[in-house]
């Protein structure tokens, strides 16, 4: 099997002052391609460090991916780091340094001095185009090895990624079919509840099932080999029924992205738009639906309504579902989704429909309730988009999901 590694480089990804979003990306794409990441390293901008690195990786990797340190700066190693672990010399790419003189001058700006430092590689290295910006990669046979070096800037180095690297994986080696991944995300059960019933399932050789909490979910993953997808599905039917109403949905899109995706298939026709208005979960709701480009028409931020003990009384159902229609009417709207303050562990939601009108109040049961802030409002808000998506779907609005009670209904 393919050994493919990564290398992350930068004193800011070792010390966590930035997050790692690239090894992130790079993990799930090789992933998708057949190709799963077997290791990952972080190195900081130092010259030794980084030589012994690549050095190392290089007796047991069949491809190393080399991500960082290709900047015009004295921090940035990568490409020295290179020349040196294969015994080499720096060069100058006339070529790329034609390029990037042109990407300054389309720009009406003038090329440091100190970008020339980008167009050095190593001597016995093959160019890899940077479509999108002035670092340049390349590539280099390093003993068993064959090292990649991105730059990392998000943008440039996923582009290189999908457009030169990965095509230059498969013209050398015979790569195996991407792998069968069936997702689900679940909510209201932990994590070892859902084990105890899932883990005695017999299941199809190489296949395996895993787990991912990350509050206020769980997911569930079933993988693969693709010959194997009949007695996957097979098996997916068992998790589903153990699942059960703690089911949320399945895929790798999230709830918002969900709805973005239903909301123009609703309507008669015509997609429908969505008004809201929030108190407990302080815009939540709005964020994460604007960031999956959700048709949203209104966003409306309440404050809370506490009395002079400071304790937020409940709205009564009816009266938060005629606000719900109002906050739909003001905006132009199709639907119009109000959450309510938190009254103890207490909260309402009211959700208007060109059709009918819901309310609901729902208990955060004790796991819930002693939970940190942030925690409880991405529980609030994750129970009111299922609300929308359940309306959505032409399921039952209302649910029961463990870790909450259905207090009342309208």
């Amino acid at each position: 099997m393919l050994r493919v590694e990564m290398l992350c480089t930068g004193d800011e990804v070792l010390h966590g002052q930035i997050v790692d979003t690239n090894a992130a990306w790079l993990a799930s794409y090789l992933f998708e391609q057949g190709m799963p990441m077997s290791s990952r390293m972080t190195v900081g901008d130092n010259l030794s460090a980084l030589v012994a690195a690549m050095t190392e990786r290089s007796l047991r990797a069949d491809v190393l991916i080399v991500n960082g340190g290709l900047g015009p700066t004295s921090d940035d190693l990568s490409a020295l780091a290179a020349a040196t672990a294969a015994g080499d010399e720096l060069v100058e790419h006339a070529e790329w340094l034609a390029k990037m003189a042109a990407y300054f001058a389309e720009r009406g700006r003038e090329m440091a001095p100190s970008n020339r430092k980008q167009a050095l590689i190593p001597a016995s290295a093959e160019l890899i185009d940077n479509p999108v910006g002035t670092a340049c990669g390349f590539a280099l046979q390093l003993n068993r090895c064959l090292l990649f070096f991105t730059p990392g800037v998000p943008s440039e180095f996923k582009v290189m990624v999908e457009r030169e690297i990965v095509p230059r994986l498969r013209e050398r080696f015979d790569l195996p079919d991407p792998p069968l991944c069936l997702r689900m995300t679940t909510f209201g059960r932990g994590e070892s509840d859902l084990a105890n019933e899932l883990d005695g399932l017999p299941l199809p050789e190489d296949v395996v099932l895993g787990y991912r909490s990350s509050m206020p979910i769980i997911e569930l993953k079933l993988t693969g080999p693709a010959h194997e997808r009949e007695a996957m599905e097979q098996v997916w039917q068992q998790i589903r029924a153990v699942a059960g109403e703690s089911q949320l949905y399945e895929g790798t899109d999230d709830l918002p992205a969900r709805l973005a995706q239903l909301l123009p298939q609703r309507g008669r026709g015509r997609g429908l738009t969505l008004a809201l208005a929030e108190q407990f979960t302080a815009g939540m709701v709005t964020w994460q639906c604007r960031s999956a480009d959700v048709p949203v028409t209104g966003g409306e931020c309440w404050p809370a309504d506490t009395d002079k003990a400071g304790a937020a009384p409940l709205v009564g159902l009816p009266a938060l579902a005629q606000q719900a229609a109002q906050l739909a009417q003001r905006h132009g709207a199709s639907l119009g989704l109000v959450v309510g303050d938190l009254a103890q562990d207490h909260f309402s939601v009211a959700l208007h429909t060109p059709d009918q009108d819901f309310a609901q109040t729902i208990v955060l049961r004790n796991n819930l309730a002693r939970h940190p802030l942030r925690a409880r409002q991405e529980v609030v808000a994750l129970m009111a988009l299922t609300m929308l998506q359940r309306w959505l779907q032409g399921r039952a609005v209302y649910a029961e999901y463990g870790w909450v009670r259905l207090a009342a209904t309208l």
